[in-house]
């Protein structure tokens, strides 16, 4: 299975394609979506959505995992990652591929198996999965791979397979 990982953001949207087969997994190809700071807000947006469009017909992904947001203490930052995180669902959406959310808790779950992993782990462990030298890089970027195999990992679970191939 071709999974696309997308980790939401306004200045920088990562991503990370794998194909999943039998618990194996290949990292297909990974990077991130930029805006430059102090640009218009609506036309950065109008760039991440032109952008994923063009992401999605190439990568032709059977399935997107997506990171759910996360508020914590910057409320404006949040508001704006979820306007650019509303662009990339309606990309998706015209595709017809079928989006899969995770919780930041819930990626760590499943790739580290520890849900209070910390970044190193999580960036560690996705190393290790893909059998790579290096982490991929900008980390959203390597984080949106991680999410990729969150998907990977909890759509083969028996759990999953109970539910009709939906996690969660």
């Amino acid at each position: 299975m071709r999974i696309l990982g997308i980790d939401p953001g306004y200045g920088i949207t990562g991503f990370g394609l794998i194909d999943a087969q039998r618990g194996k997994y290949t990292l297909l190809n990974c990077g991130a979506i930029t805006t430059p700071p102090n640009s218009d807000f609506s036309w950065r947006l109008g760039v991440i959505y032109n952008d994923m469009t063009q992401l999605l017909q190439t990568a032709q992904p059977e399935a997107v995992a997506i990171e759910e947001l996360f508020f914590g203490h910057n409320v404006t930052t949040g508001i704006n990652v979820a306007q650019a995180r509303g662009v990339i669902l309606l990309a998706i959406q015209q595709t017809g591929v079928p989006v899969y959310e995770y919780k930041p808790m819930q990626v760590k779950q499943s790739v580290v198996g520890y849900g209070n992993a910390t970044k190193h782990q999580v960036q560690d462990m996705t190393r290790r999965l893909l059998n790579l030298s290096a982490m991929p890089k900008p980390d959203d970027a390597a984080d949106a791979v991680a999410i990729a195999l969150c998907h990977a990992r909890s759509s083969t679970s028996m759990l999953a397979r109970v539910r009709g191939g939906q996690p969660g």
